[in-house]
């Protein structure tokens, strides 16, 4: 619950500095290469009265890709970095990658095929049942 709330005022204040970024150098850069600081006017289409703006999508699109970026660097790299140095010095070591749930699942239907075939007597080798037999 606190790293929530963590998450969400970090959030908010890294959109801060983003959106202080985009506005006082990104902006300033279009406008010296298309002649206008936001690119809501350029790219659109106008037909009875609608406008769609592409424009303003890419900005948007700009905008939160720039966010998502320095979140990632800012925030989550350095907990996870903080997180494993935490356990390096507890002693507590990672988990062996344990088999996912549908590699789960296929090993319980090759061996219910497999048990099945035993008690009739089939060879396992002309099952028919579509599986898969080796290991992933």
């Amino acid at each position: 619950m606190v790293d929530m709330a963590v998450g969400v005022v970090m959030g908010s204040a890294v959109t801060s500095v983003v959106n202080a970024i985009v506005n006082n150098l990104i902006s300033p850069l279009i406008a010296m290469i298309f002649g206008k600081p936001d690119l809501s006017g350029l790219l659109t289409i106008s037909y009875r009265n609608a406008t769609i703006s592409f424009g303003a999508i890419l900005m948007a699109l700009l905008n939160f890709l720039l966010i998502a970026i320095a979140v990632y660097f800012c925030i989550i790299m350095p907990i996870n970095k903080l997180r494993q140095l935490s356990r390096a010095a507890s002693g507590i070591k990672d988990q062996p990658n344990a088999p996912s749930p549908q590699d789960q699942s296929l090993q319980l239907l090759r061996q219910i095929a497999a048990d099945i075939h035993q008690s009739t007597g089939a060879d396992s080798q002309d099952a028919g049942t579509g599986l898969p037999t080796g290991q992933n």
